[in-house]
């Protein structure tokens, strides 16, 4: 449940922040660019081609949340998400810049290893367990949850 809270608080804070940036000024913008520069050393060209109107806002959650030290996960722990994610998508663009940023953050290729397989064994449980309609509220009980 605090899981769930906490992914609909993002999505709100991302969605206030998106339309919030819609109404941004060209030098908004611009500022927002020289901040993304400033973060890389580039611009992007992924960001370059993301709307104008929703750019400020994407960059304040990438930069305040997925690039934050000052959330409750790591940055390390969330490239290590993020890698695993990929995988599962499956994205290259992404499994590349989020093992590299891994790796930036001290993650050794066991740790990698080990998300990607976490993602791959779930996604091995979810088929096999949805695949054959198994009752939700007997596999609660048997992992000693209630209703």
């Amino acid at each position: 449940m605090k899981h769930a809270r906490t992914l609909a608080a993002t999505a709100m804070l991302a969605a206030a922040l998106v339309s919030q940036a819609g109404a941004e000024e060209p030098m908004a913008v611009e500022n927002t660019y020289k901040e993304i520069e400033a973060a890389f050393g580039v611009v992007p060209g992924f960001m370059k081609a993301y709307p104008k109107s929703a750019i400020a806002g994407m960059w304040e959650v990438t930069k305040n949340f997925e690039m934050s030290d000052k959330t409750a996960l790591d940055p390390k722990t969330k490239a290590l998400i993020s890698v695993a994610v990929a995988a599962q998508i499956p994205c290259r663009y992404c499994i590349w810049l989020d093992t590299e940023t891994a790796k930036q953050h001290g993650a050794s290729e066991a740790e990698i290893a080990e998300a990607v397989t976490m993602a791959a064994m779930t996604r091995h449980w979810s088929t096999v367990i949805n695949g054959m309609q198994i009752d939700f509220e007997t596999f609660k009980s048997e992992f000693g949850g209630g209703s």
